[in-house]
């Protein structure tokens, strides 16, 4: 019988005794520590000595380094069988040098049996509201989106060419209510307009809880080189998902205003989600990671925190 504790059960002992790397240890990464800390022996990679204490607390083994500094970083080499990479890339150029380090690294010994790496369904670019799976190609329309699709390339080869089971997550918005700034109530409070409903852009979500159970299915049941789209079974535009947050907080709507005057009111960057439609298929999660979402819709895990 499966276990309360592990989406995949009680793993076998050989398993179990396994040593798993986290890199990029923030809230999608505690969530997966915190859920899966009786499987697996846990490393998190830590440029920060203050976290030192309570990455330990959540049965973690903490290892200070920086993947800005590569030097940081020889001890990592042959160090776990299984890696989760969750680090963003750095904010300015066209390629990710983190990932590059990384493998750098990882070649000088033993090479992991399987790496998850974390990017972006931002590398799609604008799909004009279609359906997109992952068989579409990569139409990066932002200097971020760009720097993870060359992060996606230079892992999935690294994988091809030293025989390691790379799986790359494409992930939209990530919300939970006990997540800081994970849910839209803030921007509701200050009644940040959105788009009319004839210029509205399709938006994608997944809670962050089952974003942390995809990581850990994938370090296992993810396919070779695998590309997975992980988000929940919501189909909604942008302005209807605030309309419903508004609701659940008992908030007023927030105003509904065209694209240009939006171009005039909001900062660049809430903007470039504005220019981007697509609505994600996640079959693959589904079929091949087996992953049952507890929070299916945004409107289940907005409620789970009331």
């Amino acid at each position: 019988m499966p276990s309360n504790q592990s989406p995949l059960g009680a793993l076998p002992s050989r398993f179990r005794k396994e040593r798993v790397l986290v890199l990029g240890c923030g809230d999608v990464g505690v969530r997966l520590l915190k859920a899966q800390r009786s499987q697996g022996r846990w490393l998190a990679l830590t440029s920060t000595a203050e976290r030192i204490p309570a990455l330990r607390a959540l049965g973690a083994t903490p290892l200070l380094g920086n993947l800005d500094r590569p030097q940081t970083l020889q001890r990592l080499a042959g160090l776990a069988q299984r890696v989760v990479y969750l680090a963003p890339p750095p904010s300015q150029g066209w390629t990710d040098p983190r990932v590059m380090a990384l493998t750098q690294v990882l070649r000088r010994r033993t090479a992991p049996t399987s790496v998850v790496y974390g990017s972006t369904s931002g590398v799609y670019g604008d799909c004009q509201g279609d359906w997109v799976a992952e068989t579409r190609a990569a139409a990066p329309q932002t200097p971020r989106a760009q720097r993870r699709v060359q992060a996606e390339y230079a892992m999935r080869f690294w994988g091809r060419s030293s025989g390691v089971r790379v799986s790359v997550l494409r992930i939209p918005g990530i919300y939970a209510p006990d997540r800081e700034g994970g849910t839209p109530q803030a921007r509701l409070a200050k009644g940040t307009p959105v788009l009319l409903p004839q210029e509205d852009v399709y938006t994608n979500h997944v809670h962050a809880d089952d974003l942390a159970r995809a990581c850990w299915r994938a370090l296992w049941l993810g396919l070779p080189q695998r590309i997975y789209n992980v988000s929940d079974h919501s189909e909604l535009k942008m302005g209807d998902y605030f309309d419903l947050a508004a609701d659940l907080y008992g908030l007023p709507r927030p105003p509904r205003v065209s694209r240009s005057s939006a171009r005039e009111q909001l900062p660049v960057m809430l903007l470039s989600f504005m220019d981007e439609s697509r609505r994600l298929v996640n079959m693959r999660m589904v079929q091949e990671l087996r992953l049952q979402l507890r929070y299916p819709t945004v409107h289940t895990g907005l409620l789970s925190g009331s």
